[in-house]
């Protein structure tokens, strides 16, 4: 059964992903970080009003994903947030200095995690040998493995993807980045059939009054006077093929 994952940044994200037909959300928040924790505050209305699983990203940071002790320690305390508000699943990933699945923290996730479905987020794309960092996972007992094929794009990633999906069942194999009503095809063909997409649009501010001079950002270009959106238009178009192609 091919499922469609969504990448959401708010809770009117997530109502409108499941809305238009989502079967699982990704609830992150700093969609310019590649997505964070989300706060407290968004992980409790959400779990009370979006009916679909959420898995929350449990990420203290944007950047690497080698973390110091107290960055570690906060992610436990997180995913204890997490387990008990009733969440479903997690998302997370850590690696080692040399690039390899940090296998001890790892294991202390999985624990701290237990009742939960683990998705290993795409820090995976950063490790230095998939296939080992595969196996790694599949041993720790990760349900799922969230993927571009180590490419900028899922798309262009493809060979590997096919690669890792044809290795096991478990850990499932998730394309994730890129992934749009355009090229959708071209993994359910593959065997692909869980998909991760962000659907996003960024849309103007509905201030009247802008100060045009000052950021917020430390990126000199930065918009303040813009928030990202999931297209609900797009959610329900993939959807739709996901729901031709079962049948």
């Amino acid at each position: 059964m091919a499922l469609l994952e969504i990448c959401c940044y708010s809770m009117e994200c997530a109502l409108t992903a499941q809305q238009r037909g989502a079967d699982r959300v990704e609830l992150c928040a700093a969609p310019k970080e590649g997505g964070l924790t989300p706060s407290w505050g968004v992980l409790k209305s959400v779990r009370q009003a979006v009916t679909i699983p959420v898995h929350p990203i449990i990420r203290p940071r944007g950047g690497d994903f080698y973390y110091s002790a107290s960055e570690f320690n906060a992610m436990l305390e997180d995913i204890a947030v997490v387990r008990d508000l009733g969440f479903p699943g997690l998302v997370i990933g850590l690696l080692d200095e040399d690039g390899h699945v940090d296998m001890p923290r790892m294991r202390q996730i999985m624990a701290a995690a237990q009742g939960m479905a683990v998705t290993f987020h795409r820090a995976f794309d950063m490790c230095v040998n998939p296939l080992q960092a595969f196996e790694n996972l599949a041993e720790l007992g990760v349900a799922r493995v969230l993927t571009s094929g180590q490419q900028s794009s899922a798309e262009k990633g493809i060979s590997l993807i096919k690669e890792l999906k044809a290795q096991s069942g478990v850990p499932i194999i998730m394309a994730g980045a890129g992934v749009r009503a355009a090229n959708l095809e071209l993994f359910l063909q593959a065997g692909v059939f869980e998909l991760h997409s962000s659907a996003g649009r960024w849309l103007p501010s509905p201030m009247r009054y802008r100060n045009a001079g000052l950021s917020m950002s430390t990126e000199s270009e930065a918009d303040e006077y813009s928030r990202y959106s999931v297209d609900g238009e797009s959610v329900a178009v993939m959807k739709a093929m996901i729901e031709r192609y079962r049948r």
